[in-house]
């Protein structure tokens, strides 16, 4: 069959992944990737990394779990191999805890994490401010390794990137066969999709090599990392903020906190402060149509709207966005071997 050329938009941890997925399972496509920022200018460079993912409303659980399944499974595959240190994955095992207990206290995602189980009343008693608490080993993924590993894999698998703002998802039409969308915040303008958000992040990140377990409150707004390089303080979840610069006050705010559950985090040394955009949306938007373009249809893929979500779920999502392709191909090409 005749090459098809795919072009992936976003350079994100749903981007590239997306992009790999594509170019190793299809080689009879040549996959192009288009963004107006790589790593480590991303905002996946700056993200906790943590899989920890949250529930969307209006999304099966059974898809959902799959997601994150997929995605879990993925990564502690590259944490046991002898690729973990430069791609930046590793397990870590802490605990979540929250003021009042929690109405589902046994998480979809808790099947697949290590070790899942409810915190002792002795555990709890580090935390007298909190109530309930659950205790496991997740994975953590520091994108500022990831990714450039991610890169390195891509253009293995004959991928391309080019450097370059996309206005208009039509224009591509003109070079490409197949569109798949993964630009994030940048969907609020090119999809037309005002559900699209800024979700405003801010982080500290910090020397403290002594805290060896991570703490995460479970309103999400306060946590405590520790990574290969450095530890994570945070954070922020402040809706519709387009602030892309440090807020001192939000960073007196997270150490604070996080000097509150950790009083040792008090005399760790700033390394640096942090600021970014999540793609927020109600439901994470994974699905196909098809675009008309000068009398001729044009498959669009669409995979945005992880939240804070982008590293739980980004292998599990680029499977099913690849997935998506293969049927919209089929419909296409019905005869090909896809």
């Amino acid at each position: 069959m005749k090459t098809m050329k795919v072009v992936v938009v976003g350079a994100g941890v749903v981007g590239l992944s997306t992009a790999v997925c594509i170019a190793e399972a299809l080689p009879f496509c040549t996959v192009t990737i288009l963004a107006e920022r790589f790593s480590p200018d991303t905002t996946s460079d700056g993200a906790a990394g943590i899989l920890l993912p949250k529930e969307f409303p209006d999304i099966s659980l059974e898809r959902q779990r799959c997601w994150f399944k997929d995605t879990f499974h993925h990564l502690f595959a590259i944490a046991e191999s002898s690729d973990a240190p430069e791609a930046g994955v590793l397990l870590s095992s802490g605990y979540q805890i929250f003021r009042e207990v929690p109405s589902e206290t046994k998480p979809y995602w808790s099947d697949y994490v290590f070790g899942f189980r409810t915190m002792t009343d002795y555990e709890m008693k580090r935390f007298p401010s909190h109530k309930f608490g659950q205790s496991f080993t997740t994975i953590k993924c520091e994108c500022n390794r990831y990714l450039p590993w991610l890169e390195k894999r891509f253009r293995h698998a004959g991928g391309e990137m080019k450097q370059e703002k996309v206005t208009d998802l039509k224009q591509l039409s003109h070079y490409y066969d197949v569109i798949v969308n993964c630009s994030g915040l940048g969907s609020r303008s090119l999809a037309g999709d005002e559900g699209v958000c800024p979700v405003r992040g801010q982080i500290l990140k910090v020397h403290a090599p002594w805290v060896k377990n991570f703490i995460r409150d479970g309103d999400g707004k306060t946590y405590i990392y520790p990574g290969i390089s450095y530890t994570t303080l945070g954070g922020t979840r402040q809706m519709n903020d387009w602030r892309s610069d440090v807020d001192k006050g939000d960073s007196e705010g997270i150490a604070e906190r996080c000097g509150q559950l950790v009083p040792s985090l008090r005399k760790a040394q700033v390394l640096e402060e942090w600021v970014g955009l999540r793609p927020g949306r109600r439901n994470l938007r994974v699905e196909s149509e098809r675009l008309q373009v000068e009398g001729h249809d044009v498959l669009v893929v669409h995979n945005y709207g992880h939240g804070g979500c982008g590293i739980s779920l980004s292998w599990g999502t680029a499977l099913d966005a690849l997935g998506l392709l293969r049927k919209g191909l089929h419909e296409q090409l019905p005869h090909a071997k896809l």
